[in-house]
């Protein structure tokens, strides 16, 4: 009886009085914009560990659409997701035709991405519709970047058919293949500056191809989501002037079937240490607490809504 009751005792001090949630953020390719978020925002999260007991880790995703795919079948806790992607997950509409994703919840949009055309000077790309009879990377399948390429295509009345060779490769080998000229040209929806469009502008000549005309503007016009910027002109070799497109927000979503503390918590550690956050990334140099709250399309998270209106952001 003795031992019995030894062996209770000893595996009732092995059991923590408050277990730790673990959560993971879904993010895309190492070398774009979405994994070191994701690495920022869990070391804020991680900061706290001790008192929240919530401890984060970071993946490295196919990017927008496989986030929001892997958080609706209960794999991933957080993801980064283009705004436009995210609208179309709740509506149901696009790559989730006829399925909206009903769990999906927002919980803050981090920073403006815009649409960027990197191609190679020697390929004499200087709008859109030069991409036809070129070898263009759309995007790996599941990307916001295959999604709005595909979204602009449409747009302006180019068909994949149209180009000699139509890419599916992920944003980290992008500027390889572009500098080996196994590629004329990519697509990247993506913060500025990037590592991947620094990396292929130091080993090639690139040229940040703009992208507009009326039928972008109609695009831009008839989706919410959807807004026209410049590319900065200096932070890429070769490209000394601003570059006209058009963009989309990066939004940081979850899922009614994550923890109110859990997202709670998230926002907590990234609107108490707001400034260092923003230090974190180049592309978050403009944002605002109050611009955290601009281009959700999904509807927010209670665990974030609670925090927004204790902190006085959301009325």
């Amino acid at each position: 009886m003795k031992k019995i009751a030894t062996a209770a005792l000893l595996g009732a001090l092995t059991i923590p009085a408050f277990a730790a949630e673990f959560i993971t953020i879904g993010t895309g390719g190492v070398t774009g914009t979405y994994y070191p978020t994701g690495g920022a925002v869990c070391r804020l999260v991680n900061k706290y560990k001790k008192e929240t007991k919530i401890r984060c880790s970071v993946e490295s995703t196919g990017g927008s659409v496989y986030n929001i795919n892997t958080i609706k079948n209960g794999e991933l806790d957080f993801g980064i997701a283009q705004s436009d992607v995210v609208y179309q997950a709740s509506q149901g509409t696009k790559k989730f035709d006829g399925k909206p994703v009903k769990k999906l919840r927002s919980v803050m949009a981090i920073y403006p991405e815009l649409f960027t055309l990197v191609t190679r000077k020697d390929a004499n790309i200087n709008g859109i519709m030069d991409v036809k009879g070129k070898r263009i990377n759309l995007g790996n399948p599941g990307s916001g970047n295959e999604a709005t390429a595909l979204a602009l295509f449409k747009a302006v009345g180019i068909k994949k058919d149209d180009l000699a060779f139509a890419g599916a490769l992920k944003a980290a080998e992008m500027p390889d293949a572009l500098r080996d000229n196994k590629i004329d040209g990519y697509f990247y929806m993506v913060g500025h500056p990037t590592a991947n469009i620094k990396d292929a502008s130091n080993s090639v000549d690139v040229k940040i191809t703009p992208l507009v005309g009326d039928k972008v503007d109609a695009l831009v016009k008839a989706n919410p989501y959807f807004a026209q910027a410049d590319v900065p002109g200096g932070i890429y070799k070769g490209n000394a002037e601003g570059t006209p497109t058009f963009g989309v927000k990066a939004v940081l979503v979850s899922s009614t079937d994550v923890s109110d503390k859990a997202v709670y918590t998230v926002v907590k550690a990234i609107l108490e240490n707001f400034d260092a956050f923003k230090k974190l990334h180049p592309a978050y140099a403009n944002i605002t607490k109050e611009s955290l709250l601009d281009g959700l399309s999904a509807p927010m998270h209670e665990g974030a809504k609670k925090y927004f209106k204790e902190a006085g952001i959301l009325k």
